[in-house]
């Protein structure tokens, strides 16, 4: 249970230095930290200081972690995310966001720049995920399961949240913002 005491140990520093219980968590990928900066009366923890986080190698993820409010709404924003692709193991890459978890998150938006196989998406355009095909073998599934962080096997008829979706699609509409899926 080494890893379940290394996520306490992370989320209770992190705890420590905040001035909110964020109830949202935003994983900022490529090209998108600057939302982070728009987050009002901020923390920020370098990824570094954290106990048992590690630093993102991706050149333009600046690897802090912010809270405070956006909107009005008490959030918790990493600007940059970790990659297996960086040599992490699974339980590395998905430390932040147990973390966010035992912080009380309980909803995430995760951002990354992808290609796609649609030929009528261009570089730029904005996509709602509704589903994904996993490639990568390993998982933060394997082992034993830690009930703190959730049931292992997660319920995947509705992977990435419908209502948050047209959530999404209601405010990009209003913002003349346009949206595609896939």
């Amino acid at each position: 249970m080494e890893l379940i005491e290394q996520v306490r140990d992370g989320a209770a520093y992190i705890e420590e230095k905040i001035s909110v219980k964020p109830r949202l968590g935003i994983v900022l990928g490529s090209g998108l930290g600057a939302l982070g900066d728009r987050v009002e009366d901020p923390v920020a923890l370098s990824y570094g200081e954290i106990p048992h986080f590690h630093s993102s190698t991706v050149q333009g993820h600046s690897g802090r972690l912010v809270t405070g409010l956006l909107q009005g709404c008490p959030v918790m924003v990493l600007q940059g995310r970790l990659h297996y692709y960086e040599g992490l193991s699974m339980d590395e890459v998905v430390f932040p966001v147990r973390c966010m978890r035992m912080l009380g998150v309980d909803s995430l938006i995760v951002t990354n720049a992808a290609g796609s196989l649609n030929p009528d998406y261009r570089p730029g355009d904005l996509m709602l995920i509704r589903d994904h095909i996993k490639m990568v073998t390993d998982s933060p599934l394997r082992g034993a399961n830690i009930d703190e962080f959730g049931p292992r096997f997660n319920d995947m008829s509705e992977p990435y949240s419908k209502e948050i979706r047209d959530l999404a699609r209601h405010c990009g509409a209003r913002l003349n913002i346009s949206l595609k899926e896939g």
